[in-house]
């Protein structure tokens, strides 16, 4: 891991993105209690949401076509500097009346993200070689977990200090300073280029063009379709989640909002836990193994936590069993994301990583929402237990998928040598 991390170009890249992700996990606390106070209305509360997912939905495989097209480094600087100066309108959100500002923010920098993400990905295997990707990704989902657990007590202290202009003005800071940082990366960052679009198509016949072999390229390619589905099957999962876990810390734990923050801290510093000892795991097993037992491992520790209150009397028992199982899930689910980002990059030539990664945002966005749907549907006739252990039993089902139809060698390096491993 820490060599690795000694890799500059990596390290630069790293250090961005631990700066940006907590500013912006502060923001993601702020803005919900801000569209609160302004209306007094949870509905306000899930627009905030929804203004968050729908650009992943409608325009993440399109934004891949764009990241494939241009140079990689500078299209992170771009949505960085870009996001830094698009937050600046919230500072005008001072009504409900301008509720639609805050919303549209939070769906142009969801746009800008859609860029950003896809790129930083697909640039990955050049800044630290194919043999370190479990473990780059892992080291990325290591800043997750940190901005998790720094940003959102930033955000809240920030709020509570000065409202929501001085959370806007540190996120936008935290974003420039990604960029300049970014800025710095030596490596070659423009894509290679595998498209020979027909003469004389329009422009958007060409990205019309481009956008399908990206589509094409992944359901042409069994482990590529394979890890889509598992991912897809476990964000179905997800979405229960992201509608259920609150009223289970505050109604069915009988934790309050206190039980809420503990369970949230309890999986980052699971996550960090993990981050530590993904490079060991990585050199130990396969990255099959690693994907799918990851997720079946994420979909047992959510079952405890749904459960327990069933295992132990609600209050402070129960708090403190879904805690260690808020804990358990953050391993697995770190290095299962590890693994299978890694597998995505070294099966995909990097002509085509943009549109594949842009792509798996989209899977990923619409499966979330389709789990939050079928959870909003049934959860008042089943109540949140069930709700969430079904959404536990989907990750166990992704992880079954996998380890069932990946090769047991993807992902294998058989040269010896850091050559591109075998499908």
């Amino acid at each position: 891991m820490l060599a690795t991390l000694r890799q500059r170009d990596f390290a630069l890249l790293w250090i961005a993105g631990l700066i940006s992700i907590a500013g912006n996990y502060a923001l993601i606390v702020a803005l919900p209690l801000h569209a609160y106070a302004l209306t007094g209305s949870a509905i306000a509360t899930g627009g905030v949401f929804a203004a968050t997912v729908l650009p992943r939905i409608l325009l993440g495989s399109v934004a891949g076509v764009f990241v494939d097209r241009w140079d990689r480094k500078w299209t992170m600087v771009a949505a960085d500097l870009l996001r830094a100066a698009v937050l600046l309108p919230l500072l005008a959100v001072v009504s409900s009346d301008l509720l639609w500002l805050l919303y549209l923010v939070r769906a142009v920098t969801g746009m800008l993200g859609l860029l950003f993400e896809p790129a930083e990905a697909a640039l990955l295997p050049r800044l630290v070689g194919e043999e370190r990707l479990v473990t780059a990704n892992a080291l990325n989902a290591l800043n997750n977990n940190l901005g998790r657990l720094i940003g959102p007590a930033i955000g809240g202290v920030l709020y509570a200090a000065g409202g929501i202009p001085a959370v806007v003005v540190v996120d936008a800071a935290s974003f420039a300073a990604s960029g300049v940082l970014i800025m710095a990366i030596r490596t070659r960052a423009q894509p290679e280029r595998a498209d020979l679009p027909s003469a004389g198509a329009s422009a958007w016949g060409r990205a019309l063009g481009e956008w399908r072999a990206g589509l094409q390229f992944v359901a042409g390619d069994r482990s590529l379709q394979t890890l889509f589905v598992a991912f897809g099957v476990g964000f179905v999962g997800e979405g229960t989640f992201a509608l259920a876990f609150t009223p289970l810390a505050v109604d069915v734990l009988q934790g309050g909002a206190e039980g809420a923050g503990i369970l949230v801290s309890a999986q980052a510093v699971g996550g960090l836990l993990a981050g530590v000892l993904v490079s060991r795991a990585a050199a130990r097993f396969a990255p099959r193994a690693l994907f799918g037992w990851g997720l079946i491992g994420l979909g047992f520790a959510d079952l405890g936590l749904a459960n327990a209150a069933s295992i132990v009397p609600p209050g402070p028992p129960a708090v403190a069993l879904a805690a260690v199982c808020m804990a358990l899930a953050g391993p697995p689910i770190v290095i299962a994301v590890a693994a299978g980002r890694g597998l995505l990059q070294t099966l995909t030539v990097d002509a085509f990583r943009g549109r594949v990664f842009g792509a798996l945002g989209s899977a990923e966005g619409v499966t979330m929402l389709l789990g939050l749907v079928l959870g909003s549907a049934v959860v008042g006739q089943t109540g949140v237990v069930f709700v969430l252990s079904l959404g536990a039993a989907m990750w166990i089902a992704g992880g079954l998928f996998a380890l069932v139809r990946l090769p047991s060698d993807v992902g294998v390096d058989h040269s010896g040598d850091g050559a591109t491993p075998a499908r």
